[in-house]
């Protein structure tokens, strides 16, 4: 295992750093705002101490992060494989245009978690949230999950406004009691079924184990589903598969 200590140097310095290390295992301490951290770095597997900046794994392809710390905007923009477990919160347009892999956020996320996330074929990219959201979750989503856990916020509905905006594609399941505000036209809500329950459960154990959550007492509550309906006007857009 290598440590590089990110004091003072500039983003791109870092990362060149970190691109070039001779070894897979990689922990940066003193991070303080520096930018695409894990970008160009397929194959490592790097633990981040303090607040990346904006762009933390940008297009990220085969890299393991785990920030012990908050994270800043654009998070996973544009992620292909990997994945991002954050110990803290997160801000705005995290998994922005995510194609696959997994972003896990112990606390909070900002606005537009999720904003024109896609699949295709085996590539399903998954973004779970412990705590809330800000509006705009899944804004112009086209396939993959999100998932929102409300941990300590069971009390309200842990989504902002306008939820789904614009969705077509992928579902958004979300743990609570409370109806999420101003839904668009473009979503249909529906209480998780069993068979939803099935589905969410692994990424939702993987999340707790990450966390030291107790799983149980997630997946024993109550969840809503969203999903695109079936008048969707997006749909006219997009070829079926």
């Amino acid at each position: 295992m290598i440590t590089i200590d990110a004091k003072n140097k500039y983003y791109k310095e870092l990362n060149r750093e970190i691109a070039d290390a001779p070894d897979n295992t990689i922990t940066v301490e003193n991070v303080c705002g520096q930018r695409y951290i894990g970008t160009n770095s397929p194959g490592k597997d790097i633990t981040v101490i303090g607040t990346p900046g904006n762009g933390l794994g940008a297009y990220l392809n085969g890299v393991n992060l785990v920030i012990r710390g908050n994270a800043q905007d654009a998070t996973g923009d544009t992620m292909d494989s990997g994945e991002i477990i954050i110990h803290g919160c997160v801000g705005d347009a995290c998994g922005y245009g995510m194609r696959d892999g997994k972003i896990y956020v112990k606390d909070d996320a900002g606005y537009r978690a999720g904003i024109h996330m896609k699949e295709y074929n085996e590539k399903v990219p998954n973004i779970i949230i412990g705590g809330k959201t800000g509006s705009f979750l899944g804004e112009y989503q086209a396939g993959g999950r999100i998932i929102v856990l409300g941990i300590g916020y069971e009390d309200r509905c842990p989504v902002g406004g306008f939820c789904g905006t614009g969705m077509h594609g992928g579902e958004i399941f979300i743990r609570t009691e409370k109806l999420p505000v101003n839904l668009p036209a473009q979503v249909e809500i529906t209480t998780a079924t069993a068979s939803d329950m099935e589905s969410i459960t692994p990424g939702i154990s993987e999340f707790c184990e990450r966390f030291d959550i107790k799983a149980a007492d997630i997946l024993s509550s109550h969840f809503y589903k969203l999903t695109p309906n079936s008048s969707n006007p997006y749909t006219e857009l997009y070829v079926n598969q």
